[in-house]
């Protein structure tokens, strides 16, 4: 008897991995030393959330940002992302 082959080989794609990262989230971090000569000179931590701005929100991580955004009416958001620009300069 003869095993069964697969019938369909499904390669993940690009678009598929994207898919996948902004629904379910990614999150990295990483410890980075410099040292020279063997001595630590400085040391840090990154930690970076990639995610779907959907998927942030349900997790409470931008909660006070879309709270604010959908405060604003949306003829009035691009009027105050100029006026937030203008103040910051």
């Amino acid at each position: 008897m003869q095993p069964e082959l697969p019938k369909a080989y499904h390669r993940a794609t690009l678009v598929d991995l994207l898919d996948r990262v902004l629904d379910r989230g990614l999150f990295l971090r990483a410890d980075l030393v410099i040292s020279l000569a063997g001595i630590p000179l400085i040391g840090a931590t990154l930690s970076v959330a990639l995610a779907g701005t959907q998927t942030l929100v349900q997790y409470g991580v931008l909660a006070d940002w879309d709270e604010e955004i959908r405060a604003v009416p949306p003829p009035r958001r691009r009027m105050a992302d100029l006026e937030m620009d203008a103040t910051a300069s």
